[in-house]
């Protein structure tokens, strides 16, 4: 029977020996490989669906006869954003518009067809703002400063003003949770205020409501969206600046941090959305000096709530490694 089998022809493989199985077994695991990257895709896909939605819905950012403003500047958050709130505007039990928006600041080297093709060839209805704004940073910053705050500055007034004539009523920016931690420790560490980037305000001018949807999406999961989906992206660059180097240094440290132990920054980023003003030292937040013994404390106001001491003694009655 062996034999037999050795000499036997299949049509597009010739005969089925030891050197004719390698087309095959290669083609079998190319297909293993492209449907476990289908699989991991479409994982990753609708996890992002699920923190941009829960954000959504936590904190109000998007409503019936919204028209949502996407501003797009070619990075890989701004992209994977309006990718994600396209697919979930189009399910949506709500009627809301999307209107990607990118300003192109004149910037030397900056790829003025990329984002106008991209845009057109996914079927986007958007609108492009040409500003020159590089000249007017140059011209007021010296040589070797940084350009970032009066570019922001200048950035968000055009924003706004597009907004407006648009009728937008609200501007959606592409920052993340790794942004919202980032900010935190730089109020943290050097600002000396508990601060971090909230994922909606008011504007300036109080005319929009500005909100941030992958409040709670990961940088990680992002970063792997965009590679998968081939956004084609713009360096942030350009203008030839300096990165904020305590931001980069934060954003190195809390990669440590999560090398060392994963999930902390989301331990840290849970923290945010759990503050007791109680146990802080600001009087501005909880009344400190009108506290007395013969009011009716409430959890929040003892020294160690329930909670609190029940996961101590559990702690206690099994240490690690006990």
């Amino acid at each position: 029977m062996l034999a037999y089998a050795t000499s036997r022809q299949t049509p597009g493989f010739g005969l089925i020996d030891g050197s004719s199985y390698t087309p095959l077994i290669q083609m079998l695991r190319n297909t293993m490989s492209s449907h476990a990257s289908s699989t991991n895709f479409k994982r990753l896909q609708r996890q992002l669906e699920r923190d941009t939605g829960r954000a959504i819905g936590d904190f109000n950012m998007i409503e019936d006869g919204d028209r949502v403003l996407v501003c797009l500047s070619g990075g890989k958050d701004s992209y994977t954003m309006l990718d994600i709130l396209e697919r979930l505007r189009k399910r949506a039990p709500i009627h809301f518009e999307l209107i990607p928006m990118n300003l192109d600041q004149r910037q030397p080297g900056f790829p003025v067809d990329v984002l106008p093709t991209w845009l057109s060839d996914n079927g986007y209805e958007y609108h492009i703002e040409t500003e020159d704004t590089y000249s007017i940073v140059t011209d007021k910053i010296p040589e070797g400063k940084t350009t970032c705050s009066l570019c922001s500055r200048l950035r968000r007034g055009i924003i706004y003003r597009v907004a407006r004539e648009l009728n937008a009523n609200k501007i959606a920016l592409g920052h993340h949770r790794d942004d919202i931690l980032e900010t935190f420790f730089l109020n943290l560490f050097h600002g000396g205020r508990l601060k971090a980037m909230p994922p909606k305000l008011l504007s300036d001018n109080r005319e929009h409501v500005v909100i941030r949807p992958l409040a709670y999406a990961a940088e990680c999961d992002i970063e792997r969206y965009a590679r998968a989906r081939e956004f084609p992206i713009i360096p942030c660059n350009l203008c030839g600046t300096q990165d904020n180097l305590q931001r980069v240094a934060i954003k190195a440290m809390l990669q440590r941090w999560e090398a060392q132990s994963p999930g902390r920054t989301a331990t840290v980023f849970t923290a945010l959305q759990h503050a007791v003003p109680s146990h802080l030292v600001d009087s501005s937040l909880f009344d400190f000096e009108s506290l007395s013994a013969a009011e009716n404390l409430t959890e929040l106001d003892t020294l160690m709530d329930t909670k609190s001491l029940t996961s101590l003694i559990g702690r206690a009655a099994n240490p690690i490694g006990g």
